[in-house]
């Protein structure tokens, strides 16, 4: 693995005349274009050596290479998925990209299922823990040393410094921002009532089907992760309704600005050294 990711990062090193990212921001569904920037270099999935295309709708497939609020960032437009048959290892090799890169933290967003009934469409969740419910995990296997130890703790997957400014930065823009627990399933297929249920019954209050392994390989590459999930849709198990993809892209899409200006708070306030 660290010669293919070598050759990556080195190809990327290059294209983008040495550029050190402090920040990586993984750009879910529906929010490609939400941070609205100007990349001074953009690379495609596919023109990396070693990474695979993104194929989910409403995921453009492209690192950009930019500064927000003067910090320097690498964005990802959208994310690889288990259910497009890749395997995690290759899900999570972006990350390792960019651990590789320089960054020091980890932005993750998602659009993503409402579990908890005082939720609406279109809030946005600060993920303070999640649950692996897909029973699959992105560092079995053999272990490679030089990017992490063999057992890395998960007793604060989502830094509590980072997500706790992030609710004050939300409090302080006139931004309501929910709490709470994110689930992973594997999808492709949506839940049902009863699977709803019992997602709500452990502790979930937001269910999606990404985000989980990229967290898990970033802790073990020691960098702090903040994680946000918009919630589409809410779903409630005695009335299900249906929630195709076009909704969940254009609920995203109408809650990215707000998610767009909390994130350019932290990067202003947050990535300047006054968390370590």
């Amino acid at each position: 693995m660290l010669t293919k990711l070598r050759e990556s990062v080195d190809y990327i090193t290059k294209k983008t005349d040495g550029f050190k990212p402090l920040v990586g921001i993984v750009l879910g569904t529906g929010l490609s274009e939400s941070l609205n920037i100007t990349a001074k270099s953009s690379i495609p999935y596919a023109d990396v050596p070693h990474m695979l295309p993104s194929t989910t709708a409403g995921h453009k497939g492209c690192f950009l290479f930019e500064k927000i609020e003067n910090v320097n960032a690498v964005c990802m437009q959208g994310r690889l998925h288990f259910y497009e048959g890749y395997k995690l290892k290759d899900i999570t090799y972006p990350i390792r990209i960019m651990g590789l890169l320089g960054i020091k933290f980890l932005i993750v967003t998602n659009a993503s299922g409402g579990l908890n009934p005082s939720f609406s469409a279109q809030d946005i969740m600060v993920i303070t823990d999640h649950i692996n419910f897909c029973g699959e995990n992105p560092l079995r296997g053999k272990n490679t040393e030089e990017l992490g130890e063999r057992f890395p703790d998960m007793c604060e997957p989502y830094d509590k410094k980072l997500y706790l400014k992030a609710l004050e930065i939300g409090a302080k823009q006139g931004i309501i921002l929910r709490q709470g627990v994110y689930v992973w399933v594997c999808g492709p297929s949506m839940e049902t009532p009863a699977e709803t249920r019992m997602l709500r019954q452990i502790g979930g209050d937001a269910v999606g089907m990404s985000t989980v392994p990229e967290v898990i390989v970033a802790r073990h590459m020691n960098i702090k992760v903040l994680g946000f999930s918009i919630i589409s849709n809410v779903n409630k198990p005695d009335c299900m309704q249906p929630a195709p993809i076009e909704m969940v892209i254009e609920n995203a899409r109408l809650a990215s600005p707000k998610l767009a200006s909390v994130i350019r708070g932290i990067s202003k306030e947050v990535f300047d050294g006054s968390i370590n």
